[in-house]
């Protein structure tokens, strides 16, 4: 297979590669939060030699209630996202909603992502695409593996191929998401980079009153079977107090457990990309 490497900054995202954290916060909360919950998983990485790159949201514009918070915006957002990659010294990614954020994001972001409900959005698609900033693709939760070839093949026909995969789960009746290992495989012969979304792949939408549920102490059985399929990497959101955070809260690994679980991962990793491929065909 033609393995496709992206590079950021230094970092060689591949699935063939070590694997890449994609870490942070779901939401910024505050700027000095966003600061110490980044040079907390730098100074983690960097112990671990695990590339890594900061991600947090400046709005979250799909809340399940109109009383949930969102974020500081963009124009404050976008500055605290400037400051940790400057203070911090990492890479930065982070959403985009609308077409008209593109352009803006991408003069501070090293990825853009685009959202899971937003993947269809061609308009927004094309947008990010001009930027020729490197995109992580969220897929949506009501989309098959296969499908995410036409979202490949919009960013590719707006002039991009600088493209990334990420899981997130599939919806599974109400309330509930499941994670197919199988479609890794389907749509690492895209031959595109592969991350795995854990912690957004634990939630429960809507399984609160006016808010998603979570299922937190899952996130190392998940992440280990993602891991297991030869991905280029993981994507983590964690927070000094799960319960008090301001969004996904239950989903948020305890950022005190952050070493000890990213040593498991890595110690995954290295045996999974180790071992020689059976043809069992």
């Amino acid at each position: 297979m033609n393995h496709k490497l992206i590079t950021i900054d230094d970092i060689e995202v591949a699935n063939h590669k070590s694997f890449v954290l994609f870490g942070g916060l779901n939401v910024l909360e505050t700027r000095d939060l966003g600061l110490f919950v980044a040079e907390e998983f730098k100074n983690v990485c960097d112990k671990l030699d695990i590339p890594f790159v900061f991600k947090a949201s400046f709005d979250k514009a799909n809340r399940s209630s109109i009383d949930s918070f969102r974020g500081p915006g963009l124009e404050e957002g976008i500055r605290w996202l400037e400051d940790i990659k400057n203070q911090i010294e990492v890479p930065i990614i982070t959403d985009v909603h609308e077409k008209s954020q593109a352009k803006p994001v991408s003069e501070v972001a090293d990825i853009l992502q685009l959202p899971a409900f937003l993947s269809r959005q061609t308009d927004l698609i094309e947008a990010m695409a001009q930027t020729k900033v490197p995109v992580n693709i969220k897929k949506a939760q009501f989309l098959a593996p296969q499908e995410m070839i036409h979202i490949l093949k919009k960013f590719q026909n707006a002039g991009t191929d600088k493209l990334i995969l990420c899981e997130r789960g599939s919806s599974f009746g109400y309330n509930n998401l499941v994670v197919d290992m199988l479609g890794f495989s389907v749509m690492k012969d895209f031959g595109c980079p592969v991350m795995f979304d854990v912690t957004h792949s634990l939630q429960k939408p809507g399984a609160r009153v006016n808010s998603s549920d979570g299922r937190r102490a899952l996130v190392t059985n998940l992440a280990k079977a993602g891991l297991s399929q030869g991905l280029a990497g993981l994507f983590i959101e964690a927070h000094p107090s799960p319960d008090q955070a301001l969004c996904d809260g239950p989903c948020a690994l305890r950022l005190d457990c952050l070493h000890a679980f990213l040593e498991q991962m890595k110690a995954v990793d290295v045996l999974v990309k180790s071992q020689p491929k059976i043809n069992t065909e």
